[in-house]
């Protein structure tokens, strides 16, 4: 008797053990999770805060005036806040539009036969202009997207259309990705050309002849063909 109660002491006492270990393995993995998470969260923290300051400091460099600093990483300021972040005070010395202008697009399709099929021009900014249109809250991107991509490549390409500057290459495919896409949204079909046309058209002044007759375009430009990225099937 006292053989197998001394034997039952001894598996309580290595199941109790046991018990132990296997809590304090528990424990541990716990605290290690707890610490690889919190490592985590700190370096996303940290990500964010350093990406917020240094976005606050290439904006205060970009419309700072001019100094040494700002000279001197003009293109890294210029590679941050174009053309996402552009900053101008145009909200408080508005410069509206003397004209308006119809920005066209027509693409190009190569069928598996070798012939080319162009499309009819689609008229990409009545697309904006209806969406805007009686709506009381319209979009930053009906507004301003396509409109504002277009006066800027003209401020960078003059009459042609030779971009002699990485910000110009780099608003010539800003401007070709936002038509390209805009025309896929309204039109079936693939293609891996497009094309743009814009119509400048005067704004006549309000209860003269001229605003009762339809305006005469005063500039019918015709820009390149470009290759985008296939859209459609």
């Amino acid at each position: 008797m006292q053989a197998v109660d001394t034997e039952r002491a001894q598996q309580s006492e290595s199941g109790v053990s046991n018990a132990g270990v296997k809590g304090a393995g528990t424990s541990s993995k716990r605290e290690k999770t707890a610490r690889a998470l919190h490592k985590g969260l700190f370096t996303v923290v940290l990500m964010c805060l350093v990406t917020a300051l240094t976005h606050v400091a290439m904006v205060f460099l970009h419309v700072a005036p001019a100094n040494h600093v700002s000279k001197r990483y003009s293109s890294q300021v210029n590679a941050w806040v174009y053309p996402l972040f552009e900053q101008n005070w145009r909200l408080f010395a508005p410069d509206p539009d003397s004209a308006n202008r119809q920005i066209l697009a027509r693409t190009s399709h190569t069928a598996p036969d070798g012939s080319v099929q162009v499309s009819g021009w689609f008229d990409l900014a009545a697309v904006d202009s209806s969406a805007v249109e009686h709506n009381v809250f319209p979009s930053h991107t009906a507004q301003n997207l396509l409109r504002r991509a277009w006066t800027t490549y003209v401020e960078l390409h003059g009459g042609d259309d030779a971009a002699d500057s990485e910000r110009a290459v780099m608003l010539q495919q800003y401007l070709r990705n936002i038509a390209a896409d805009r025309f896929a949204d309204h039109n079936s079909g693939p293609f891996e050309f497009i094309q743009l046309r814009v119509l400048t058209l005067p704004i006549a002044a309000p209860g003269t002849a001229a605003s009762k007759r339809p305006p005469v375009p005063v500039e019918n430009r015709l820009l390149p063909w470009w290759k985008v990225t296939r859209h459609g099937n």
